[in-house]
């Protein structure tokens, strides 16, 4: 392996799975980005941004750093050592997070695929299904590639986005900067870090490559801002639609119509359905790690196949019934709060204290 491709897994590509966790559908699609940050008008919403991508970047960081400390792997080794018993309320915060995040994927899939091709909404939610189903039938190997080539495409398409959003409505996004009044951010950038941080403990098989705490500590700090660069360039371009734009179940799909450039549009949506995938499959290879590693055992590809198959086809239903907006506006604040209680407070005070971890045997 070079130099290069060896920093690489070290401390980038943690990163980059900690983004394809978190960028799922609300995220690509901006509605959540409109959900959280938006109401704070274009600095407040800057600014909310800036303090999610701080809390992310600190939480990564400790993170790794214990799980390099203790050997963890996985999401159950590492809350054994940091919650002894009580480990077991991050496995049911987790389903709940689970279920809510793959619903909010197939929801936002279903919508792509009507508002772009006009099909049916379950044609996208299959389509994602599968694909997940696909990326993780093959372990670890098949879904860093996952992470690595989705990550090319995601970062180069915003890039474009936001230079044809300057092109095309540049003088509106100064406009909106220099006159619209800012809002309560700190709630909103609290909430979003809240519930998106737990990407960090779900992209704990990816870490193997630490060679050091150095490593893990330095691929953290460096993980929040890889993960926030995309909504950053987003959210400017979105100001320049205020304040119509905040209840628009696809806010991409909203800007790309006025903005024009009918392939290029075509080409950012194939790109979110690549971002839904990635996350989708970042977060069921996760329980299928955790099931490896519990029992000690090699899962096969086939045996991943069908835990995913079971995972996605009740989360897939609940995203036929309720729908994208209100899946983002009523379940991710409270799970927010919950993960926060759970898991960073924990890991922050084991910080503090300074107390040294002890490997924990996997049970």
């Amino acid at each position: 392996m070079s130099l290069a491709a060896d920093r690489f897994r070290r401390f980038l590509l943690p990163g980059l799975a900690f983004k394809a966790v978190i960028i799922g559908g609300g995220y690509a699609t901006g509605r959540e980005i409109a959900e959280f940050f938006l109401p704070a008008g274009p600095w407040g919403g800057l600014a909310g941004m800036l303090l999610a991508t701080i809390v992310w970047a600190v939480v990564a960081a400790a993170t790794f750093h214990f799980a390099y400390k203790i050997g963890a792997r996985d999401y159950r080794h590492f809350f054994q050592a940091l919650l002894g018993r009580a480990w077991v309320a991050f496995e049911l915060a987790y389903a709940v997070f689970v279920v809510l995040i793959l619903a909010v994927f197939g929801a936002a899939a279903g919508a792509i695929a009507a508002a772009t091709l006009g099909l049916p909404p379950a044609v996208g939610t299959l389509a994602l299904m599968f694909g997940i189903i696909a990326c993780v039938a093959f372990g670890n190997a098949s879904v860093e590639r996952v992470f690595v080539w989705v990550s090319g495409l995601l970062y180069a398409t915003y890039a474009i986005f936001f230079g044809l959003a300057l092109a095309g409505v540049g003088d509106r996004i100064g406009t909106a900067f220099a006159t619209l009044p800012s809002g309560d951010w700190a709630l909103g950038g609290l909430t979003y870090a809240g519930y998106n941080v737990i990407g960090a403990v779900i992209v704990l098989p990816v870490t193997r490559h630490f060679r050091s705490g150095r490593d893990a500590v330095v691929a953290g700090l460096v993980a929040g801002p890889l993960a926030m660069l995309p909504a950053l360039l987003f959210f400017v371009a979105m100001t320049a639609f205020l304040p119509e734009i905040a209840a628009s179940v696809l806010p991409s799909d909203y800007i790309l119509v006025r903005l024009g450039h009918p392939v290029f549009h075509l080409m950012f949506q194939a790109m979110i359905f690549a971002a839904l995938l990635e996350s989708g499959t970042g977060a069921v290879h996760a329980i299928n790690e955790r099931v490896a590693r519990a029992r000690r055992i090699t899962l096969s590809p086939l045996v991943r196949a069908l835990a995913a198959l079971a995972l996605l086809v009740p989360c897939m239903l609940i995203a036929e019934r309720v729908g994208l907006v209100t899946l983002i506006a009523s379940g991710y604040r409270a799970l927010a709060w919950a993960l926060i209680l759970i898991y960073v407070v924990p890991l922050l005070v084991v910080v503090a204290l300074r107390r040294a971890p002890q490997p924990v045997p996997e049970t």
